[in-house]
Order: C-alpha cells, then sequence, then structure tokens
C-alpha cells in the first residue's frame, strides 16, 4: 500500500506535491501512443486512463509492444467515469469529439487539451465550412486558448481549454513569427513549401498511406485548400496586425516521421537594408529563452533526423536578394502533436516546462 501511495506523489522544490492524473481520449492512434510514450516517463504524472470504445478491456501493451512493461494500464470505455477523475484530458481524435465531451469534463473541473481541431479556428462558421461538419460548442470555443507555448505562454497559464496547434502551422507561425512582429516582410504573399512524413495522415488505414502507394513516390496535396491554412492566417494576421496572404502547399513524402517547411518571405524597404548578422540576431534573440527552438547558424540546412523522437523544432535562414529563406523542421508528432501538448500541460500545471521532454532525437 505505501508503495501505491508514494507512486501517487512527486517530491519538487523539497514539498511533496500529488502527481497530475492524467486521461486520454483516442489512445490507438499516432498521437495517442505518442501521448503515452511521453507521459508514462513523465516524472510528474500519473496515468488514469486511456479511452477506446472499440477496444475497451485490451491491455494498451497488447497492442502497442513498445510499452511492455512501461504502461499496465487496459483501455477503457468512454463512459466508464474514469476521465470524471482527471486533472487534465488529452483529446487524440478527429475532428467533432472534443467538442462532444469537453463540457462535462470542463463541469467536473477537469482540463481539456485537444489535439484535433475543434477549438483552433475561432470563427465558427469558419470551422464549418473547412471541416464540414457544425461546431456544437461556441461557449468553450470562446474561451480556448491556442496552445502554440512559446508565442501564448501566459494565456496557456491560466487555460482550462488548450487547442493544440496543428502540426504544419507550429513551423510557419515560429518560422516567421519575429518577422511578422517587427514588420519586416511583405505580407502578400508569403509562401510555404511543407512537407511532412505519411505518419501525420493518421493510423487509420487509407489507400494513399500504403507503403506500395507512399514508398519512393512524393505528391503536393492540398493544393487548392488546405484545413490548416485558416488556422495559420488567422495567427499570422495577428502577429503582423494586418492580413496575410499565406500561399501554403503541403507535400507527402515517403518517410514515417518528420517534417520540412520552407518558408518564402520578401524583406521591405527597411528590413532589406539589414545585413544578414542582424536578421540571424533578430531570430536567436527572440527564441533565446525557448528550449525546444534551435535557431541555427545562417546558412545551415536542418535536416529532419536531427529531431527525430524529440520535441526541438530546428530553423536556419539563407537570403537571394531582398528574398528570405526560411528553413524548419521538426517531428511532427512530437513538437508538432503530442510532445507540444505536454509542453502545454506542464505550463498549465506549473511545472518546468521541459519536464519528460528531454528526449534526444533518434540518429540515424
Amino acid at each position: 500500500m505505501f508503495a501505491v501511495v508514494v507512486a501517487m506523489f512527486v517530491i519538487m522544490d523539497g514539498k511533496i506535491m500529488q502527481k497530475i492524473k492524467v486521461g486520454i481520449v483516442g489512445g490507438t492512434g499516432y498521437t495517442g501512443v505518442e501521448l503515452l510514450r511521453i507521459l508514462s516517463q513523465h516524472p510528474n504524472v500519473q496515468l488514469v486512463a486511456i479511452t477506446s470504445r472499440s477496444e475497451a478491456g485490451l491491455p494498451v501493451a497488447q497492442m502497442f509492444p513498445s510499452l511492455r512493461g512501461v504502461v499496465d494500464l487496459c483501455f477503457s470505455d468512454p463512459n466508464s467515469g474514469l476521465l470524471e477523475t482527471c486533472d487534465v484530458v488529452f483529446f487524440a481524435t478527429p475532428h467533432g469529439v472534443a467538442m462532444a465531451q469537453a463540457p462535462e469534463l470542463l463541469a467536473a473541473g477537469v482540463r481539456v487539451i485537444d489535439l484535433g481541431a475543434d477549438f483552433r479556428i475561432k470563427d465558427a462558421q469558419v470551422f464549418e465550412q473547412w471541416y464540414k461538419i457544425p461546431h456544437t460548442c461556441e461557449d468553450v470555443l470562446k474561451e480556448a486558448v491556442y496552445g502554440l507555448t512559446e508565442l501564448n505562454r501566459d494565456a496557456v497559464k491560466r487555460a482550462r481549454v488548450v487547442a493544440n496547434p496543428g502540426c504544419y502551422p507550429t513551423t510557419m507561425q515560429l518560422g516567421l513569427y519575429p518577422l511578422l512582429k517587427e514588420r519586416l516582410i511583405a505580407l502578400d504573399p508569403i509562401v510555404a513549401d511543407c512537407k511532412s512524413g505519411v505518419s501525420g495522415a493518421g493510423r487509420k488505414a487509407e489507400v494513399g498511406t500504403l507503403f506500395s502507394e507512399a514508398s519512393d513516390s512524393m505528391k503536393a496535396y492540398g493544393v487548392a485548400g488546405h484545413r490548416h491554412t485558416p488556422e495559420t492566417v488567422a495567427q499570422l494576421s495577428q502577429f503582423a496586425d494586418a492580413s496575410v496572404n499565406l500561399i501554403f502547399t503541403p507535400h507527402l513524402i515517403p518517410m514515417i516521421r518528420g517534417m520540412h517547411s520552407t518558408l518564402y518571405a520578401r524583406l521591405n524597404e527597411v528590413s532589406n537594408a539589414w545585413s544578414n548578422e542582424r536578421i540571424q540576431s533578430l531570430f536567436e534573440q527572440t527564441y533565446a529563452q525557448e528550449s525546444f527552438v534551435d535557431v541555427m547558424p545562417w546558412g545551415s540546412h536542418p535536416e529532419t533526423r536531427s529531431v527525430r523522437g524529440s520535441n526541438i523544432l530546428r530553423m536556419a535562414l539563407q537570403r537571394h536578394g531582398d528574398l528570405l529563406i526560411i528553413l524548419v523542421v521538426q517531428d511532427n508528432l512530437v513538437k508538432g502533436a503530442s510532445g507540444q501538448a505536454v509542453q502545454n500541460m506542464n505550463v498549465m500545471f506549473g511545472l518546468p516546462e521541459t519536464e519528460g521532454l528531454g528526449m534526444v532525437a533518434l540518429l540515424p
């Protein structure tokens, strides 16, 4: 009994504190299992529930052998009542699920972190236009905080509901923020040429992500319009305090995880006179205190393998005349999803932001 009680508490700064009780809705997908991988090693977390209607009763480690000896829980039914006993619940689910369940959890005093799209776009009509379902939870949408931690930390601290950013939007926003904040680039157009591994499409079986279809090939998709566009444009326009015209083209590349975004921005009359060193210094100073953003030396070429499995986002700058090129890489499942969600949890509960996120990238 003593061992069980001790496992529910942690010592921080000489004080005994209760561990954060965590639930996960949607634990059978890639972002769900990534949450389990990270949270199972988090010193201040007690995993309470991982829900799945179809897999209720199945040991989690039976579905994911990588978690054998690490996660001893079984999948539980969402209606079991376990989620209401948690301090925070992560939704690693398709759009529509979090908005249906969040109000009841909030009423029970549970905080919510949604890795889906339900609370990312503040305009419900825009959400409905892009996601083709009605938004049924506009009161929660109004209070939800957009959880790009580095740029919205103070609001995340106070939040009951956090909308975890999309993977592509994370790279575009962190890559462009210093320039937009200082009004250094033309706003029409900004071009984002982005590429993601196939895990970004989720774990469901689809022809386009079959090995024979995705391997040894590369293709663009969503060129006429992608769901991450309105989310990103809203945030970029907020940084610039003006309307931004973003041309965003995502591509599917034949690797499992990883994301590379090449961003093109035209310097204005003021910034075009800046030296490369001054632009580099702006980025370095902006992210100097950020544990998970690495501004590499000017002219570097960041690689996706340098961030695989880690919560680090790396970026580097290059220039052709008045055209600035920002290269950004991240692991789409970690900094682009589950890692950033845990980063937000740490901030919400007053923990060190890096807690449980010290994973070094896997190489080779």
